[in-house]
């Protein structure tokens, strides 16, 4: 991972400097609303993402691991994320993060495996799959995944299959 140099000059969703370290440490110490509420609001604003959104997904992947509780926020966080990333308008994945950020990817598609047959919320079960998807480079599955179930609902009505 970045040294303490390239952590300093990272950006996050509002495109101003952001070190998602401390959230992070605050999640592990299992402080998760607060750690939550700051990582959402700093890591993604209206479709934007920046190199701290990329490399905060390799420390939640591996703290999501550490604590053992399937949480919806992780899986959401980071398939926003990926979302994100895919838009042109988004900054690239800088080389130096791209093996970590894709074993990530690897170790939560393995995790969302491992915890969907137990996944009973709504909000947990969705953004596993949206992981899933976008894992597997099914981009719209995950997109839809992401929607609200009225929003899925809506969509489906509108197309004639409602």
């Amino acid at each position: 991972m970045a040294n303490e140099k390239k952590w300093a000059g990272l950006c996050g969703g509002y495109r101003t400097p952001y070190d998602p370290r401390n959230a992070i440490g605050k999640l592990r110490e299992g402080d998760a609303k607060a750690a939550w509420d700051e990582l959402w609001q700093e890591l993604h604003h209206q479709g934007d993402v920046g190199e701290a959104s990329y490399a905060a997904v390799p420390l939640l992947a591996e703290v999501h691991e550490a604590r053992s509780v399937p949480d919806w926020n992780t899986y959401a966080i980071a398939a926003t994320i990926e979302e994100a990333r895919l838009n042109p308008n988004s900054p690239s994945l800088p080389d130096w993060l791209l093996e970590d950020y894709e074993a990530a990817w690897q170790k939560l598609q393995r995790l969302a495996l491992k915890e969907l047959p137990g996944a009973a919320e709504a909000e947990l079960i969705d953004s596993i799959i949206a992981v899933l998807a976008f894992g597997k480079g099914r981009m719209s599955l995950g997109r839809m995944a992401m929607l609200a179930d009225d929003e899925r609902k809506e969509l489906l009505e509108d197309s004639g299959w409602g």
